[in-house]
């Protein structure tokens, strides 16, 4: 038979070949598999937690400043805010609320891309909420879904 040699056959050979050779203990092969394991899981959370935030836009708005138009007391106010959207996505304010009635007012949309800056007027007088000068207010600016941004100023 070709296999066979005078020297026993192949299976002899394949013996002395591999008895020199020397395996990985089967702790250190689980202590590898573990680690490798444990790299790939942190990688795919980071992976998958950079993806989320990047899918998940969050509203948020900074008011800047405000100021107060008009004269003390009269209807047809104004109370002008300067905002910037310093969130991670675009946001739309369309109402705001004064601290006096807390009677919530719509306003004209106004659109603030992400990391743009604008003003937004909320003309008072409606229900009684004609400013006064010397009185602090809470004034809330409310986004389209709902978000309430607030802003405590004290008119001149």
């Amino acid at each position: 038979m070709l296999l066979e040699t005078s020297e026993g056959g192949i299976r002899t050979k394949m013996k002395k070949l591999w008895k020199g050779k020397k395996a990985l203990s089967p702790v250190v092969a689980a202590i590898i598999l573990i680690a490798v394991t444990v790299a790939v899981s942190i990688a795919v959370a980071a992976w998958m937690g950079a993806l989320t935030f990047t899918f998940m836009g969050t509203e948020q708005l900074e008011i800047r400043g405000v100021t107060f138009s008009g004269t003390s007391g009269a209807n047809n106010n104004t109370i002008i805010l300067t905002v910037q959207n310093t969130g991670t996505a675009d946001l739309t304010v369309d109402a705001y609320k004064l601290g006096v009635s807390g009677t919530q007012h719509d306003i004209t949309d106004v659109s603030v891309a992400q990391g743009a800056s604008t003003t937004v007027t909320c003309t008072t007088g409606a229900d009684g909420e004609a400013w006064t000068s010397g009185t602090t207010y809470d004034i809330y600016l409310i986004t389209s879904t709902g978000k309430q941004f607030p802003y405590r100023a004290t008119a001149p």
